[in-house]
């Protein structure tokens, strides 16, 4: 189904599975007959480092890049991410947020610190502000690697994809033995709301 040019940016910390997010976001909106530009930048992302991704498709887009204030998404895997890209989100855009705190390597090391009030500072700076504790639905399914999927299964109530699109593209970008957790992710993401 194509609609107006529709744009995602997706960020946290290395390791928590930006990248596979993108790339199942990425086909089912590819495989529903948008074209389809992305973007992504790992930084120290093997070292804790942030991750963004910037998934952009419609009937026809020029450049994966978005522009502050133009995502309709954000969808972000950790509190003190959401907050470094807040600025991306237009203002009636949904932000979609694991409550997860992980400590970047500047606060650990002493030279920054967290702000000790994360929670209100995304309250203040993202007004629709989606927010769920994917770790512990991760823990519940078996496999912490699924928090990423948990997201992407409340993002896709707000994408006019069918379900069975999303399905194939989860099960085309995941290890077939994490399949069955991956799809439980989906699910519980896409009850959630």
């Amino acid at each position: 189904m194509l609609f107006p040019t529709t744009n995602i940016i997706l960020s946290g910390v290395g390791g928590q599975g930006i990248l596979l997010a993108s790339a199942v976001i990425s086909q089912a909106a590819m495989v529903s007959g948008n074209d389809v530009k992305t973007n992504e930048v790992h930084g120290m992302a093997q070292r804790g480092g942030s991750v963004i991704a910037q998934i952009r498709f419609g009937e026809k887009v020029f450049s994966p890049l978005i522009k502050k204030g133009d995502a309709d998404f954000l969808v972000a895997l950790e509190k003190v991410e959401a907050v470094r890209y807040a600025d991306y989100l237009k203002s009636d855009g949904v932000a979609i947020v694991n409550m997860q705190k992980i400590v970047p390597v500047t606060v650990a090391s002493g030279s920054a610190t967290y702000p000790d009030n994360i929670d209100d500072v995304l309250k203040e700076r993202l007004p629709n502000l989606k927010t769920l504790d994917c770790i512990s639905i991760a823990e519940e399914i078996g496999n912490i690697r699924v928090a990423n999927v948990v997201l992407i299964g409340v993002l896709s109530i707000h994408l006019p994809f069918s379900l069975e699109t999303w399905e194939n593209a989860i099960s085309d970008n995941v290890p077939q033995k994490a399949l069955e957790a991956n799809m439980r992710a989906f699910s519980t993401g896409r009850a959630a709301f």
